[in-house]
């Protein structure tokens, strides 16, 4: 044989090695299924559709909850924060942290964000049977004031006030009583929760004329206030210059928005809380920061 023809042979080998190893790379990368290693866009629309308020199936309480970014979205909603890490998890350790609730609280709701400034929160639910807390329901995607949580609130500050509190007596809403287990009132024409500070009803429920100041007609406020509980912040009133804050509650989500300084959640969620509440557990609700929430 020739030196050129060894040439040539030598060269048509290294060209089917390098064939064959191209090959093979390529089978590695794509997958045994053919699938491409990440789809940015994929990935990008899942975690969009499962941070948005009621993306979950509305017979799962608590599914609508991927993430709770630390960024604060303004009430508008344009700025509402995507999904960057896998959902929370169910698990008692939040309940756990507490120290100071009365010793016979057998519920308790902890309504909590990533920063101060944070106005997408997380709900969870939580049930202590002996002396071991349980989770009542999966997290559940919830939002605050738009200015995120205040250690001192005050009237129209557009946050939501942090502590540990009880509710009212009563729940109210535009729609018929849903099967809770506390009094319900369905609202009618001049039912107002009293938000003027000049008067002696401050911070009540009212039926009669406007009390005037940012009193609100809670018959005419939807979704908001198709059901709603009562969140016991200053009840009874603390005096104080300015004042304290008025109408806390926990309420129906306007989708994509922040509140005045209330919590709400997604129709299905909240009627899931509602009706879970028992008063003979005196439920308590814990709204904070999380990495304050030993305070309490």
């Amino acid at each position: 044989m020739g030196s050129r023809s060894r040439h040539t042979l030598a060269a048509a080998a290294v060209s089917v090695v390098l064939v064959v190893v191209i090959a093979a790379a390529a089978w590695f990368t794509a997958g045994p299924h053919g699938g491409r290693p990440a789809d940015a866009a994929d990935t990008a629309a899942t975690a969009t559709e499962q941070t948005r308020p009621g993306a979950a199936d509305s017979g799962t309480p608590g599914a609508t909850t991927a993430s709770v970014p630390a960024s604060s979205a303004p009430a508008s909603g344009s700025a509402t924060a995507r999904a960057t890490a896998p959902g929370p998890v169910a698990t008692p350790v939040a309940a756990q942290r507490l120290r100071k609730l009365p010793s016979a609280t057998r519920q308790v709701v902890i309504v909590s964000t990533e920063s101060f400034g944070s106005n997408v929160a997380t709900l969870e639910a939580f049930t202590k049977v002996g002396d071991r807390w349980q989770v009542a329901f999966p997290p559940m995607h919830a939002r605050i004031g738009q200015a995120g949580f205040a250690d001192r609130k005050a009237e129209g500050d557009l946050k939501t006030p942090t502590g540990v509190y009880p509710l009212d007596g009563t729940m109210y809403g535009i729609a018929a009583d849903p099967g809770v287990r506390y009094a319900y009132h369905r609202l009618v024409p001049d039912d107002w929760w009293n938000e003027n500070p000049a008067t002696p009803g401050y911070n009540t429920f009212f039926h009669g004329p406007n009390p005037g100041g940012a009193s609100e007609a809670l018959w005419q406020i939807s979704p908001q206030y198709r059901y709603f509980a009562v969140i016991n912040y200053n009840i009874p009133v603390v005096p104080a210059d300015p004042p304290r804050g008025s109408g806390i509650f926990l309420h129906v989500a306007n989708p994509g928005k922040a509140t005045a300084g209330c919590v709400s959640l997604a129709e299905t969620d909240l009627l899931a809380v509602l009706r879970w509440l028992d008063p003979g557990s005196a439920p308590r609700m814990v709204l904070a920061p999380r990495a304050v929430l030993d305070r309490y």
